[in-house]
């Protein structure tokens, strides 16, 4: 390894550590939650994140946004909400000369980091606002085009449990995210953090430690980090194993799946897994940097059939499943 290379990692290491530590003082526990977010944000992604009530969604996503320089806006999803509540649109303009010209007026999606509350709960019409965004980092109303400033960063939160009222996130979206990740109940001893530091006087607060220049130049970092061909091989077996009647599938997956994950699938294995190779302190992937991420990186992308439905699996038994049987690397 070159001493210039040890320096861009030595140099990711630390930024990537004091953002997670910066954003421990207000967040309890959910290390692997802080990290998963901060993953998808180095790889140039985005992040669906998934739990009940009060579980403090919207609160890391607020203390994320304080510890960067970024611009932030949260978008509150309601049933009622239009896509140009989103997008922007043209408004007519008067003159000092009273001329009337339409300009248009950006929405709230013109930031670095965007809130998207209980996405779930908007119009597929709506949700599709985000689609141009997420995909092209751009905005297209009417005839013009406007490039969405970098980084850009999508955090969607929808609550698994009440689901009356809601509207199921469409496929093509749900593939537009790197990352779907599941937040617990916190245990007895977070519990009594979480009491012990909103109940007081003093609310604890954060530095902003980054900006969005460094973040595009880790970003640059993690997409520099080689993969061997067998590890590469291996993030795509894994992926062609939730496709049922494809050789590598498990038996799990020919009996509950009825679609399996895409190429995206593939490539937020692959980069989420530079990313967990640069905190190891290596400037190659393993396999087992493809395993640590397969469940956030699939679970959202494998489609059960009336079977699964019907029997309530969860994706990530399945995941698992494949994980236990699939063989490793071939050298």
């Amino acid at each position: 390894m070159t001493p210039q290379a040890q320096q861009q990692i030595d140099r990711f290491q630390d930024c990537f550590r004091v953002v997670r530590n910066e954003i421990g003082k207000v967040i309890v526990g959910n290390e692997e939650i802080i990290e998963g977010i901060l993953i998808c944000l180095l790889a140039g992604g985005h992040s669906l994140l998934e739990g009940v009530p009060g579980l403090g969604k919207t609160k890391l996503v607020h203390t994320l946004a304080d510890v960067l320089h970024l611009k932030f806006h949260r978008i509150q999803f309601t049933p009622d909400l239009m896509p140009a509540d989103i997008v922007g649109t043209n408004v007519v303009h008067e003159t000092a000369e009273g001329a009337r010209t339409f300009e248009f007026q950006q929405g709230p999606i013109f930031a670095n980091i965007i809130l998207a509350d209980e996405i779930n709960r908007a119009t597929p019409k709506t949700q599709s606002a985000l689609l141009e965004a997420m995909q092209e980092n751009s905005v297209s109303v009417g005839r013009q085009t406007y490039s969405l400033q970098q980084p850009f960063f999508v955090l969607a939160t929808q609550n698994p449990l009440e689901m009356e009222g809601t509207y199921p996130l469409p496929e093509a979206q749900l593939d537009r995210f790197l990352f779907k990740l599941k937040l617990n109940y916190p245990d007895v001893e977070d519990l009594h953090k979480i009491i012990e530091r909103t109940t007081q006087e003093h609310q604890p607060t954060v530095e902003r430690v980054l900006d969005g220049e460094q973040i595009v130049s880790m970003r640059a970092t993690v997409r520099s980090v080689p993969i061997a061909k067998p590890v590469q091989d291996y993030a795509i077996r894994v992926t062609l194993a939730t496709h049922p009647g494809n050789p590598n599938a498990v038996q799990e997956t020919e009996r509950y799946v009825r679609y399996g994950a895409g190429p995206r699938a593939i490539q937020a294995l692959v980069l989420a897994g530079k990313i967990r190779a640069l905190l190891a302190d290596r400037v190659h992937v393993s396999a087992d940097d493809i395993r640590s991420v397969t469940l956030p990186a699939l679970r959202h992308r494998v489609l059960l059939n009336f079977e699964g439905e019907a029997d309530r699996i969860d994706t990530d038994t399945i995941l698992e499943a494949i994980l236990d049987r699939l063989p490793g690397p071939r050298e």
